[in-house]
């Protein structure tokens, strides 16, 4: 257990929570975000003016923490930083369970009355043993309990799911907890910790490490206060569960944003780089990549290997396909000798080729042909050359087909769902026809509910399933 698991879990599970000072002008931010919260819900405020919108809100008022009649387990701090340290006392004295401080203002901005502060907080904090998480930050999001950091998140069980988030930016967080559910990829437990002056990064990989909900950890990360004890949590963790790290402040330019962002100290990229590999992480590049990898190492069975099999519906994308699966770091070998004597059998070589990838348009009907389709994908997954599959359905040239005759669309996910179901090799699915966004992503989502890998692009595939044959890799000692 890290050493604040205890606080952390009462702060992720929490009973009681207390929203400290907010108000109007900030539409209520807190007040709304936690109105699906399953537990009681206070409000901390002394504004006269203020005190009837609140309770408009339904939500209980009081004039300070100590009058709340029970124990509070979370508190939210949204008031000016030259208050905080009174009301962190106030926190101490009612033992709760973790503070998150929205209140900016503090070492980010330069000034010397911002780092006193700070300083006060992590004194305060240090003295009392007191969970703060901030200053600068968003906080902790339980989806599954309607503990929410921004109003409109998605909330219960459809939104929760077993991937953990760590992220020094409030924005990243709001939009993977926004984003991934609605892409297959349920959250179930994020913390927005901003400049992280008490708990840090690794207090938080160290409580997801031990978290039995928790199967894969994603971090935003812009620097570490302690790299050392970082890297030997993150050396800890990745046996037991892959991690994700998305590295903000790679570049010159980005080294000045991430301090006046959180006041963290950069890392150089060579260096970080290093740290990442030697310790089994994977470092993703973007929030699409992170949700893409994230998605692939939850669904995709566990191989090592890096030799894709591939199949087009026409010539170009299959070209394109090879080029990006090549580009990521993957292999497109040829098939063995066994498996094009059994293509040959079926294969239509007129307007195509098998050696791979597969150009297979005029053998399965562009994907309407599923008995020959089911033959490919057996083909590839018997052979001993392939480790990985991936398919691009050409979108773009059957998407109104589809649309005209949703059956043969259903035909298709089912026979594909049938055979990634009982398969040992990962299956990746591309989808995308850019005319039509709205379409294809309803398409996608037909695709993912039916347990279906399924990607915009054939980069994104090869770069998800790069992620899933690196990290086992790593864990079998071949890297």
């Amino acid at each position: 257990m890290s050493r604040f698991g205890d606080r952390l879990a009462r702060a992720f599970h929490p009973r009681v929570v207390a929203v400290v000072g907010d108000k109007k002008g900030n539409d209520f931010l807190w007040l709304r975000a936690l109105r699906q919260f399953d537990g009681t819900l206070y409000s901390v405020q002394i504004d006269a003016a203020e005190i009837p919108a609140i309770e408009a809100l339904g939500v209980v008022n009081v004039p300070s923490l100590l009058a709340i009649p029970e124990e509070v387990d979370y508190v939210v701090v949204a008031v000016p930083r030259s208050v905080v340290p009174r009301v962190l006392a106030d926190c101490a004295r009612k033992a709760v369970g973790a503070v998150t401080l929205f209140t900016a203002g503090f070492s980010e901005i330069g000034d010397a009355e911002g780092r006193r502060l700070e300083a006060d907080v992590a004194a305060i904090a240090e003295q009392a043993g007191l969970l703060v998480i901030g200053p600068n930050c968003m906080g902790i999001t339980n989806p599954s309990l309607g503990l929410c950091n921004f109003p409109g998140q998605p909330a219960g069980s459809a939104a929760a799911g077993h991937v953990a988030f760590l992220g020094q930016s409030g924005t990243h967080t709001i939009s993977l907890c926004v984003r991934g559910p609605a892409e297959g990829v349920g959250i179930g437990k994020a913390v927005s910790f901003g400049n992280g002056i008490v708990a840090d990064a690794a207090d938080f990989l160290d409580y997801f490490r031990t978290d039995p909900d928790t199967r894969v950890i994603a971090a935003y990360i812009e620097g570490v206060r302690n790299g050392r004890r970082f890297y030997d949590v993150l050396r800890q963790t990745t046996p037991a569960k892959p991690v994700l790290l998305w590295k903000g402040g790679l570049t010159a330019a980005g080294e000045r944003a991430i301090f006046s962002h959180t006041a963290a100290l950069a890392t150089p990229a060579a260096v970080w780089r290093g740290m990442v590999r030697q310790a089994g992480a994977l470092p993703v590049d973007s929030q699409d990549d992170l949700l893409d990898a994230a998605r692939a190492l939850l669904a995709a069975p566990p191989v090592a290997g890096r030799r894709a099999g591939l199949i087009a519906m026409t010539g170009g994308p299959s070209v394109a396909i090879t080029d990006a699966f090549m580009e990521a770091g993957l292999e497109v070998p040829l098939l063995s000798d066994a498996s094009y004597e059994r293509l040959a059998a079926f294969f239509q070589v007129v307007g195509g080729s098998f050696r791979n990838p597969l150009d297979a348009g005029s053998t399965i009907a562009m994907g309407f042909r599923a008995d020959n389709l089911a033959r490919l994908l057996d083909v590839l997954e018997g052979d001993p050359s392939i480790d990985l599959l991936a398919i691009d359905l050409g979108a773009t040239l059957s998407i109104e087909r589809w649309l005209d005759h949703p059956q043969l669309f259903e035909a298709l996910a089912t026979g594909l769902a049938v055979f990634a179901d009982r398969s040992a090799k990962p299956l990746a699915v591309i989808l995308d026809a850019p005319h039509r966004p709205a379409e294809s992503a309803h398409f996608r989502q037909t695709l993912a509910r039916r347990g279906l890998l399924t990607f915009h692009s054939a980069p994104r595939a090869a770069r998800a399933l790069l992620a899933v044959s690196t990290y086992h890799r790593w864990r079998a000692g071949l890297d």
